[in-house]
């Protein structure tokens, strides 16, 4: 399973020209109803293979091309479902995640990757992550309004300890657990509260920091930091990512349970997502009908394709079917899909992405001017 960022986004649009498999599935994660999870991807596989054929595909072939997804039918494979599964297959590569979002069940073969459902988590109001910092651990987790999940961690330093990596024990840091929720987990030793003690702080918090850039690169998502109210200044001082937000979460975090630290986080992230999202509807309305905006498909996904796009209104649950033609800047458009269409929608959304704009993935009814897409440009 990979972590899905800008980067792997970005990998998953190189690939075209190709037999290109896209599933998408909901996920039961308690009790009994888990075991719908294997049936559902086997029917949605049966679905891809006979698209497959229906294309022109020999039998023994596309068994073979979808071998690869029938072999992620196994017991550790169930353990570590999240609310939603997306599998991306082609005959070089085998991509899967697990987010927190319920996809509707969705089967796609074409020319390139069905992306659009992954929108949502890299959309304006998708997805925020929270760094959990104690003494003891350093945690992250990616969350939507629905859930939040753990990320493993790979270059982060475990704890203060492992980072500042003390061989002198009248040096080392030791925790005082106080009785109080919020007092709990404040770090003090030889120099606690004084400039040493906040120096070694801040060797640390860079050097978590440091740790989460190659995960962070090119997000453009809030991160909330939760930990004891003295250290979110420290770790402020440390922090290059420019989303971190201003508000964290007070309270040693290794005293909430998940639900708790989502709804904390949650609280925080919200009206953030409101504010942003209700600043640029309002930017694009009095921009409307000036060129800096454009509301129809033709417009929009040759702006997006040439980098003019800034913010993008694209609906969630529409798709159009067509062909873009970027060297005779052509566009057709078919009232149902057809060999070799892709989705238009998901073509601007993606562009728009990698050229570092900003995606808003919404109900149809909440784009702006109730269009079919919208967009703010640049130029």
């Amino acid at each position: 399973m990979n972590l899905f960022t800008i980067d792997e986004l970005t990998t998953l649009t190189t690939v075209s020209n190709s037999t290109c498999i896209s599933i998408y599935a909901p996920m039961e994660r308690l009790g009994i109803e888990t075991q719908q999870n294997p049936i559902r991807l086997k029917n949605l596989a049966r679905q891809a293979e006979e698209k497959l054929l229906a294309l022109g595909l020999p039998g023994q072939d596309a068994k073979e091309l979808m071998q690869p997804i029938h072999e992620l039918d196994t017991y550790d494979f169930w353990q570590h479902q999240s609310d939603g599964l997306a599998i991306f297959l082609s005959p070089n590569q085998l991509r899967y995640y697990c987010l927190p979002i319920a996809f509707p069940e969705l089967t796609v073969v074409g020319d390139r990757f069905h992306l659009k459902p992954l929108l949502q988590l890299m959309s304006g109001d998708g997805m925020f992550s929270v760094l959990a910092l104690s003494q003891n651990q350093v945690r992250l987790f990616q969350g939507t309004r629905y859930h939040l999940d753990e990320v493993e961690l790979t270059e982060v330093p475990t704890n203060i300890a492992a980072a500042l990596q003390y061989d002198d024990p009248e040096k080392s840091l030791q925790a005082h657990t106080g009785s109080s929720k919020g007092n709990s987990g404040i770090f003090h030793g030889q120099g606690a509260g004084n400039e040493d003690h906040k120096n070694d702080l801040l060797s640390y918090f860079r050097q978590v920091d440091s740790g989460l850039e190659s995960f962070l690169k090119n997000q453009q998502a809030p991160l909330i930091f939760a930990g004891v109210d003295y250290l979110l200044p420290i770790y402020h001082e440390a922090n290059t990512y420019s989303h971190l937000l201003p508000n964290g979460i007070s309270g040693n975090p290794e005293t909430l349970t998940l639900a708790e630290l989502h709804t904390q986080a949650w609280q925080i992230a919200q009206p953030y997502f409101d504010l942003a999202k209700g600043s640029t509807i309002s930017h694009y309305e009095e921009l409307q009908g000036s060129e800096k905006t454009a509301n129809t498909i033709e417009e929009v996904l040759t702006a997006a394709y040439f980098q003019r796009v800034e913010t993008l209104f694209v609906p969630i649950d529409k798709n159009v079917w067509g062909v873009f033609d970027p060297e005779g800047n052509s566009i057709q458009i078919h009232a149902q899909q057809e060999t070799g269409d892709e989705d238009l929608l998901d073509l601007a959304a993606l562009h728009t992405l990698t050229n570092g704009g900003t995606v808003y993935a919404v109900e149809q009814g909440d784009v702006p001017e109730h269009k079919a897409i919208a967009a703010i440009l640049r130029y």
